[in-house]
């Protein structure tokens, strides 16, 4: 069940009540007993969890392997051939960015 919040504007008291969605909006304000209680536009309290979100993949990617949890690093994929450490700076840094740093964000 969704929980309302609700505000007077007589008198300016605001409650959080628990209903259904099939019940019948609250009009009698509890507190002065007018009829100008309504609800409120508020913002959806939810969090997205599991897997493939940014909070529990990205969110803290700004130091170690630059790789999401649960997938090999770059580099270690590729078995760290003598190709990156033979080469100059950029090419040691594109193993490490996930789209081998060919992209125009890299």
């Amino acid at each position: 069940m969704p929980i309302y919040a609700y505000r007077c504007a007589a008198c300016g008291h605001s409650r959080d009540v628990l209903q259904k969605l099939s019940d019948a909006p609250l009009t009698v304000c509890p507190a002065c007993g007018a009829e100008q209680f309504a609800k409120q536009l508020t913002a959806a309290g939810f969090q997205l969890k599991g897997s493939g979100w940014y909070a529990t993949d990205f969110r803290h990617n700004g130091g170690g392997s630059g790789a999401p949890a649960g997938k090999p690093a770059a580099g270690a994929a590729e078995g760290g051939g003598s190709s990156a450490s033979s080469g100059g700076d950029s090419a040691a840094a594109a193993p490490s960015t996930p789209c081998g740093g060919s992209c125009a964000c890299h």
